[in-house]
């Protein structure tokens, strides 16, 4: 028999009838990786006991889009700019720039840093889409997160030239070649350290891939029975592209060509038919919950743009499955839990609405639904032990009448003292057990001094990353 550790609550965020429910002064058994009991009162024999009583035991959370390789990198440099032209989306001129200065050094610190982020504010299970599969999953490995990896293809790309229109590279045998090493990418990693880390299959963007390529990624995603995910609906001109190409919006499309399924996570899907983004009639929410593909929203990516889901409350009130994802920096589920939740008030003009139940089920219970996980995102007997414990007696979370509400609205990183995944400790007291945390920052602080030096060559206009991204404040004269 495996060691038991019986966790005394507490508050616990249990599941029972199809639903979180808050149990109090109950008690959590955990057998090996998996949860044993949850309940009142366990008479069976443990050989260790940890007093949670004081905090807020809940499920881990799952975060369903990341970049974990660039993302940290957006700091200090991504904010506050956004050009007119591409209706202030980054995609077409800040991002491929930044991707283009990164170093593979960089990329590698990109990736330690996230495990620590990650770990730090809540996700216990993380759906990472770039490049660098196999480092990531060693990464992954040894912080003993939970983690689904892709690397990404695709058949072109989009840029421009002029900072005035944007225009497509094409190269079809590169996205098939891509494909073919993400498929082999995911035989060889899937399964890894007890189960932790699996693969899916991302092609990249819906404009930048081919049907011949969406319609063998779906395909593949059904008979290797792993995810599939693919950003959708992201942009204004990638909007207009889909309408100029089809006459019909990219989920139109999408269910044209069969590539929707309940295997599907869309990455975004925020400009869609009725948008005041884009002007143009049409239901792509009833197309989503007709196939039962999910959206991961991610809500900070475009909010710090001026963009915000029109709305949140709908995509839910029409029946699509919503996770969450954090996409860029920061990497923190608590960030996208809060803003989820009040700029979905701000779009419906209703406090009733985007609630903090439902945005705690986005990030645990539709997440689960969505990977196929009956044993993830809940405290339940069978589940796996991948638990948050939250302090409830600090300055940000008292007083408690209702945890889940403190939790979305109130909490910080702070708060998370203690993490399990997988039933080992891999933060106990607020300090990350499995990581560097001070040698991880240090490695990023480099990382990003050389991208800033080297932003040059791969813009348009040749602009240094100053001109790209002005200081806020001058320098100090004399």
């Amino acid at each position: 028999m495996a060691d038991r550790i019986r966790i005394d609550g507490g508050l616990i965020v249990a599941y029972q009838d199809g639903e979180h429910r808050i149990l109090r002064d109950g008690c959590i058994v955990i057998e090996g990786n998996e949860i044993l009991y949850v309940g009142r009162r366990f008479d069976g024999t443990v050989n260790q006991v940890v007093d949670a009583r004081g905090q807020l035991v809940t499920p881990g959370f799952i975060n369903t889009h990341t970049h974990l390789s660039e993302s940290p990198l957006d700091k200090s440099f991504i904010e506050d700019r956004g050009r007119r032209q591409f209706a202030m989306s980054g995609l077409v001129e800040m991002l491929p720039v930044r991707g283009a200065a990164i170093d593979p050094e960089g990329r590698e610190a990109s990736v330690d840093y996230s495990m620590v982020e990650l770990i730090r504010t809540g996700t216990t299970t993380v759906m990472e889409i770039g490049g660098i599969g196999d480092y990531v999953a060693d990464a992954a490995e040894r912080a003993g997160l939970r983690a689904y990896i892709a690397n990404a293809y695709r058949s072109g790309r989009w840029l421009t030239r002029d900072g005035k229109r944007v225009e497509y590279e094409w190269n079809e045998e590169a996205g098939l070649e891509g494909f073919r090493r993400a498929v082999e990418f995911i035989e060889r990693i899937d399964g890894r350290a007890n189960g932790r880390i699996k693969g899916f299959l991302s092609p990249a963007q819906v404009d930048t891939c081919t049907e011949e390529l969406l319609r063998l990624s779906r395909e593949a995603s059904d008979s290797m029975g792993v995810p599939l995910a693919l950003h959708v609906s992201q942009s204004v001109f990638e909007f207009d592209e889909m309408v100029q190409r089809h006459g019909l919006t990219p989920v139109e499309w999408l269910e044209q060509i069969g590539f929707l399924s309940e295997r599907c996570i869309l990455g975004h899907v925020i400009l869609i038919a009725g948008s005041s983004w884009v002007q143009f009639a049409g239901d792509d929410l009833s197309i989503l919950a007709r196939h039962g593909a999910s959206v991961a929203h991610c809500v900070w990516v475009f909010a710090r743009r001026g963009i915000a889901m029109e709305s949140f409350p709908r995509y839910l009130e029409a029946g699509v499955n919503m996770c969450l994802g954090t996409d860029t920096a920061p990497q923190s589920m608590i960030e996208a839990l809060r803003w989820t939740a009040v700029i979905g008030k701000i779009m419906a003009r209703d406090t009733q609405k985007a609630t903090a139940a439902d945005v705690f089920n986005a990030a645990t219970l539709n997440a689960a639904k969505m990977l196929q996980r009956d044993d993830l995102g809940r405290i339940a007997p069978g589940a796996k032990a991948d638990l948050l414990f939250w302090s409830l007696d600090t300055l940000f979370m008292v007083p408690v009448r209702d945890p889940i509400k403190n939790l979305v609205y109130s909490a910080t990183p702070e708060d998370l003292r203690h993490v399990m995944i997988d039933g080992q400790w891999v933060q106990r007291d607020g300090k990350v057990l499995t990581c560097d945390e001070r040698k991880a920052c240090q490695a990023l602080q480099f990382a990003g001094e050389r991208m800033w030096a080297e932003m040059g060559p791969g813009d348009w206009a040749g602009r240094s990353a100053d001109e790209l991204s002005p200081q806020t404040f001058r320098p100090f004269e004399g």
